[in-house]
């Protein structure tokens, strides 16, 4: 088990380790994969449903040895995410397949409020048909009684509900059916729990909605599925923090970049990172590209699209902030913030590392090879061998010589600067942006990145209302 599984499972001696509340021998890590969590998924499910139909719970002999299982690899599973928006799709992914459950939420907790921060829904999503995504907007709710997620992180409770349209009156929260009237969807069963890390601090909330038995029947969650759910949220906790101390890290080297370049903001880099990602998933589904594959660099994508003009941190605030027209030598001032930005993660020690440093590298380069800067070595700042140009310059890159994440940063990062205010223009309305992507395309773009681009274009919509900027 490597250092970092290390820190964040904890170690209770050399050959055991404690994960969720659970004790056991490493050697189970070692042999759980792909394969093992397939298999222990599907005899999770049957035995769960069994339990339902003889009411039997999950103590001793075999289920007992799968449920701890199971929860051993979800919870590395969910370890191994870095970004915290990657990480909440995989948790809530998880927590369904645990319970066959049709849909779910997970709230973050914000100050006093909860923040609507993801969702899935396996109804919805068939309506849409292949290749599309659910297009939602965040909220925010008061940690409070009245609400369902607000009770539960409110009181560190866990509330499972049958029918939440059945209940006694009792209760001090209520259910609010404005969602399943506007979708036209019914929601019944419905397990929530809190996440909470291990000084006992609400990290947020996580709701699973409409269990089904295998025939597809919306069933009650069972009263042991309590228990379960308790322990997989505090090991979505420990992964949350860590994530959420990633993304802090981050936004940190950020804001250093904005105290020269005011347009390099939280909001801004956010928007261009989730951007990069859906258009990598459409990309990829375009070019069959393995399932395992596509999660893995999504997640690095995501924390290295933040990164993209990191290199601005060495740029004059005087050249970054002018609100003219660049000068000739102004303009070669700024287009080193590329390899600048590289140099810092020279000494790669994780793919993280080379990811970030080709995005800074590369995200200025342009498809018929006429951006910045082209074959250069960003620590000597010399061109690569073999790529000195008549003038003694790096000959440009161009077409897939430019690498993939690249390519698809540069469209997201176009996109979005078009779509704001800078200090050298107004916002462009909404059809010139789109316009002038299609008019790019096979010249600054590349043309099935565009392509991709356009195929998530509503996702990439929505993705801009939930990072909006701050006013001034």
């Amino acid at each position: 088990m490597h250092s970092l599984q290390h820190s964040i499972l904890g170690i209770t001696n050399s050959n055991k380790c404690l994960l969720g509340g659970f004790v056991y021998d490493n050697t189970l890590f070692n042999r759980l994969g792909t394969s093992v969590r397939s298999q222990h998924t599907n005899e999770f499910r049957r035995g769960v449903h069994l339990s339902r139909i003889y009411g039997q719970g999950f103590s001793g002999g075999f289920m007992e040895r799968e449920k701890i299982d199971l929860i051993a690899q979800s919870s590395l599973d969910i370890n191994e995410v870095k970004d915290l928006d990657i990480l909440l799709e995989r948790v809530l992914t998880n927590a369904r397949r645990f319970f066959n459950a049709d849909a779910g939420s997970i709230y973050l907790k914000q100050e006093d409020k909860l923040m609507f921060s993801y969702t899935q829904n396996d109804t919805l999503q068939k309506r849409l048909g292949p290749d599309k995504k659910l297009v939602y907007n965040t909220f925010f709710i008061p940690i409070n009684n009245q609400s369902i997620a607000g009770y539960v992180a409110k009181n560190r409770e866990v509330v499972n509900i049958p029918d939440v349209y059945k209940l006694g009156g009792s209760e001090p929260y209520s259910f609010d059916p404005n969602f399943d009237t506007i979708s036209n969807y019914r929601t019944l069963s419905m397990l929530t729990v809190p996440m909470t890390n291990q000084r006992g601090d609400v990290l947020g909330v996580m709701q699973i909605i409409n269990a089904q038995d295998d025939q597809g029947n919306v069933i009650a969650f069972n009263r042991s599925d309590e228990s379960l759910i308790k322990h997989f949220g505090a090991s979505a906790a420990l992964a949350v923090e860590r994530a959420q101390m990633t993304r802090d890290i981050i936004m940190r080297m950020i804001s250093m970049a904005e105290l020269r370049d005011p347009k390099e903001t939280g909001a801004h880099v956010n928007r261009v990172a989730a951007y990069s990602v859906e258009i990598y998933e459409a990309w990829a589904r375009k070019k069959g590209i393995p399932a395992e594959e596509v999660k893995r660099q999504k997640d690095i994508l995501r924390m290295a699209a933040m990164l993209h003009d990191v290199g601005k941190v060495a740029i004059s605030d005087m050249i970054l902030k002018k609100p003219g027209k660049l000068l000739s030598n102004e303009f070669e001032v700024i287009k080193s913030h590329s390899y600048l930005g590289a140099r810092l993660f020279k000494n790669a020690r994780s793919d993280f590392d080379e990811m970030a440093a080709e995005v800074a590298l590369t995200h200025h380069d342009k498809w018929n090879g006429t951006g910045y800067p082209g074959h250069i070595d960003p620590i000597s700042e010399e061109p690569l061998p073999g790529f000195e140009g008549p003038d003694g310059r790096p000959l440009p890159k161009k077409g897939e010589e430019i690498p993939l994440f690249g390519r698809i940063v540069a469209a997201a990062d176009v996109y979005d600067a078009l779509s704001s205010i800078r200090c050298y223009k107004e916002i462009w309305e909404e059809e010139r942006v789109l316009e002038e992507l299609r008019n790019c395309s096979g010249t600054h773009f590349d043309p099935e990145i565009i392509d991709a681009f356009f195929s998530c274009l509503d996702v990439i919509k929505s993705i801009a209302t939930r990072y909006p900027d701050e006013p001034d």
